[in-house]
């Protein structure tokens, strides 16, 4: 009896020993639930979140490679369960919350379309918006479940559809999607990074974005709820059918379900709650939520996004910067050249048949080492794309490495180009370590600080690489109103294809 009761013991320890993460609910999430962390701290439950895009997540989760994780927790699982096989590896799923995607605009503006307090139709939106009465902004929906909530809902009102949106449907609607999305002035790869680049833009009037992101901007905009329906979010806390902690994930999903936290969401995150019983506070208005149909097959769903970023949407005008000195020799120079291939369509993948160089973009490449080397720049033509990409795939293959690292003389020449009016310009900065020749980061400030207001409004987005200088480069991004992006751990080509959704 003894040995056998110390065998269980053995077994017991062995299965709840700390490093396996036996008590540990581990969850992979979008970005938009980052701001329940300090709440779920509340609920006796030990939970690991781990934060990726909409895309990434639904593609892992369907191919198997989320075996490390135990639930996910988007904002919505429609999309994912579109993809071939997804459905067979989702669990239980338990909504937690609600936010309709709506568009929100300036007071002032609101009031001058005559849309203060007034029924408004998603219609009625898109004709101001292609007279050019307003200008918005709106993340992307290749990378963010509220861009693509928006884009859904916005074609789904435009083309009257009854029932889910059709190949047929999206065709016939794109000119009036053109119309539309030509006010709109301010793209990101995030729901709260959108929010926080809106403040620094007094030229954009409002934004698509979810609704508990709005509110939470301090009562600033005026919400306008399309009197066609919207598209909600219901954030599904779901099971995935390979973990053994169902009891972990029950407990939880009980908890958030309590009429107590439901409150607490409702107070600190500015989401509806889902519960029957805990009524919605007078910040959310009295006006019923009318639900616009959702594309029932992947097909259609990813027309859409295709049709947005290459026919649609204003075109960008990217220009990277890119580090081609000495210290890039070898493996590193390897994975720049990849990188940038990878962005001309090599990676078949949903994510990166989406984060391609879309149509109509300008693509400028700015290699430097001790100076400025000779750039190229090449726009992606509307139809047949192929040969124009296949020449920046050669481009980047021919990239070599030598000599020092003048950063702030390459970026300065970056920002000296041309800004034209109507799409989104942005710089990629890749370095893999300090400065070494050239102007310095003070001189380079001093320089931004007396371009005129539409380069000021070029935004640097950094990619730290090998031993790239993190507080140089962070002084960077927040000056330019840009982010940075991390591969010193992790791969290059997976940075470049995250930024591809803030341009």
């Amino acid at each position: 009896m003894r040995i056998l009761l110390a065998l269980v013991l053995v077994l017991g320890l062995a299965a709840c020993s700390p490093g396996d993460g036996g008590d540990t609910l581990k969850i992979l999430a979008g970005s938009e639930v980052k701001d329940l962390e300090p709440l779920l701290k509340e609920s006796g439950i030990d939970v690991e979140l781990t934060y990726t895009g909409t895309l990434d997540g639904a593609e892992q989760v369907a191919s198997g490679r989320a075996g490390e994780y135990d639930a996910i927790w988007f904002s919505s699982n429609r999309y994912l369960s579109l993809i071939d096989g997804a459905r067979a590896r989702l669990g239980t799923q338990t909504k937690i919350m609600v936010s309709p995607v709506v568009l929100a605009l300036k007071p002032e503006k609101a009031a001058e379309l005559g849309w203060t307090g007034k029924t408004v139709s998603w219609s009625d939106i898109a004709t101001a918006a292609t007279a050019g009465r307003f200008t918005f902004g709106m993340t992307n929906p290749a990378s963010s479940n509220s861009g693509f909530s928006a884009l859904v809902g916005v074609a789904a009102a435009l083309s009257d559809a009854d029932e889910a949106l059709s190949a047929e449907q999206i065709h016939a609607v794109t000119p009036r999607l053109k119309g539309f999305f030509s006010a709109q002035r301010l793209t990101s790869g995030s729901s709260g990074w959108l929010a926080e680049a809106y403040t620094k833009r007094p030229d954009v009037d409002g934004l698509i974005n979810y609704e508990s992101v709005l509110l939470g901007m301090g009562g600033k905009l005026t919400l306008i709820y399309p009197s066609d329906g919207v598209v909600t979010a219901d954030y599904p806390l779901t099971l995935l059918t390979s973990s053994p902690k169902k009891e972990l994930y029950d407990r939880l999903a009980a908890w958030l379900r309590t009429p107590e936290t439901q409150r607490k969401i409702m107070t600190t995150t500015f989401r509806r709650p889902i519960l029957p019983e805990v009524r919605p506070d007078d910040r959310f208005g009295a006006a019923p939520l009318l639900e616009l149909p959702f594309p029932n097959r992947r097909s259609a769903a990813d027309e859409l996004i295709g049709a947005y970023l290459n026919e649609v949407r204003p075109p960008a005008r990217t220009r990277f910067v890119l580090d081609t000195s000495g210290s890039m020799e070898g493996d590193r120079i390897d994975a720049l050249r990849q990188a940038l291939v990878t962005l001309t369509g090599a990676d078949t993948s949903a994510s990166g048949t989406f984060s391609r160089f879309s149509n109509r973009e300008t693509v400028t490449l700015l290699p430097f080492n001790n100076l400025p080397q000779p750039g190229r720049e090449y726009v992606v033509p509307e139809k047949n794309p192929e040969s124009t990409l296949m020449l920046i795939r050669g481009y980047a293959g021919g990239l070599r490495a030598q000599g020092g690292t003048a950063i702030y003389d390459a970026l300065r020449e970056a920002y000296q180009k041309e800004v034209r009016p109507g799409g989104y310009t942005s710089i990629v900065l890749m370095t893999d370590g300090e400065n070494t020749d050239g102007s310095s980061l003070a001189d380079f400030e001093l320089f931004y600080r007396q371009l005129p207001e539409a380069n000021r409004a070029v935004r640097t987005f950094v990619v730290l690489f090998g031993e790239s200088d993190v507080a140089e480069m962070t002084r960077i991004a927040d000056l330019t109103g840009g982010a940075v992006f991390d591969a010193r751990q992790g791969s290059l080509a997976a940075a470049f294809k995250e930024i591809r959704g803030y341009q």
